[in-house]
């Protein structure tokens, strides 16, 4: 039986046990659907194997190859994943396009006697869904931009947003990049295009559409990742607003939440490093001399005054969308939690209808 989707609300409300994607582990690695799980029916040797055979010799021993090789693979997923599951079990099961693979160990679990259903044109239907809202479609969330310039804490103010009325997304999360003045050094690899996309997708759809989405703002390239575009035309068209804060706090700030980075001179010499040929060579001197002398303070603050300000600055000065200023005297816990409520009191008024 196969599982046609027409939305991505479909598969949310389906409420099936479990997720199978049956695809190679390296097409798995790429996107696959939000909490799918491998169980691939063909590792990614064996798949270019049965390709090479199917190319270079005959559709018919591609095909006897392959079907040996799934019956294997599905085997061996029964005696080990599926070992346990109930009678009840009803899992979505796909592949690529919802051809062969899926269907081969859609059809093993429903003889078993489990609920297997296979999606109907299989991921590929899926990433259509998701394009289609992020690149042809106009973007139905009401967004609201936290902008400011580096220091400003406006991750950990959007982490630390608990009002009922403000809903979240973490873009610099889902592209797991740090961003700002440590942009380019994250704590684990940037997902891939298609994997971006897919969650911001999945995140997106869990919210209401009727109150406001905060992300914070951001360029059209969040480190290698490109905002997709309807995405980024609604953030260009979104009211802000506006933090500023004292460049004392915001250089305390960044030493404290950022210390792993400004603590390892590695990384310091590649942030600078970057900038060459941004600024002169006495400016570059003096930030490397700050860091060699672990004035990790006074180089946030150079960073931030030399370099970072001056180009939140211009690029602020290109947008001419409804900006609401809000002035912050405090950078620490209290201060933070008394912006957050700030923060949520503006976005709620502004985005009253």
């Amino acid at each position: 039986m196969t599982f046609p989707i027409t939305s991505i609300a479909d598969l949310k409300a389906a409420g099936f046990d479990d997720i199978i994607d049956v695809r190679s582990p390296s097409e798995f690695a790429e996107d696959h659907l939000p909490g799918a799980i491998n169980l691939p029916v063909l590792s990614d040797e064996q798949r270019a194997v049965v390709g090479t055979i199917y190319v270079q010799t005959s559709r018919l021993e591609a095909r006897k190859l392959g079907a040996a090789l799934v019956s294997r693979n599905v085997a061996d997923h029964i005696d080990a994943y599926f070992a346990d599951k109930p009678g009840s079990y009803r899992p979505l099961v796909y592949c690529w396009r919802g051809g062969q693979r899926s269907g081969s160990m859609g059809l093993i679990l429903k003889q078993i006697g489990w609920r297997a259903e296979v999606l109907e044109g299989g991921y590929r239907t899926y990433r259509r869904l998701v394009s289609k809202t992020l690149y042809e479609d106009t973007f139905p969330w009401k967004l609201v931009l936290l902008d400011g310039n580096t220091g400003c804490a406006k991750t950990d103010i959007l982490k630390s947003m608990d009002d009922p009325h403000v809903q979240v997304v973490d873009l610099e999360g889902l592209a797991r990049h740090r961003g700002s003045v440590f942009g380019g050094f994250v704590d684990a690899p940037q997902p891939s295009q298609k994997a971006f996309e897919t969650a911001l997708m999945d995140a997106f759809s869990a919210l209401d559409p009727s109150r406001p989405v905060m992300v914070e703002a951001e360029s059209s390239k969040i480190g290698q990742l490109l905002v997709p575009p309807t995405l980024w035309k609604a953030m260009q068209g979104a009211p802000r607003i506006q933090l500023s804060a004292p460049l004392d706090e915001r250089a305390d700030y960044l030493t404290r939440a950022y210390s792993d980075i400004v603590a390892d001179p590695t990384r310091l010499d590649g942030i600078i490093d970057r900038l060459q040929g941004l600024h002169s060579y006495e400016v570059l001197q003096n930030w490397r001399q700050l860091a060699a002398s672990g004035a990790l303070r006074g180089l946030a603050a150079a960073l931030m005054q030399d370099h970072y300000d001056a180009a939140y600055s211009r690029q602020r000065a290109r947008s001419d969308v409804q900006v609401h200023e809000l002035s912050v005297e405090r950078l620490d816990d209290a201060g933070i939690a008394e912006t957050v409520r700030d923060v949520a009191a503006i976005a709620t008024r502004i985005t009253a209808t």
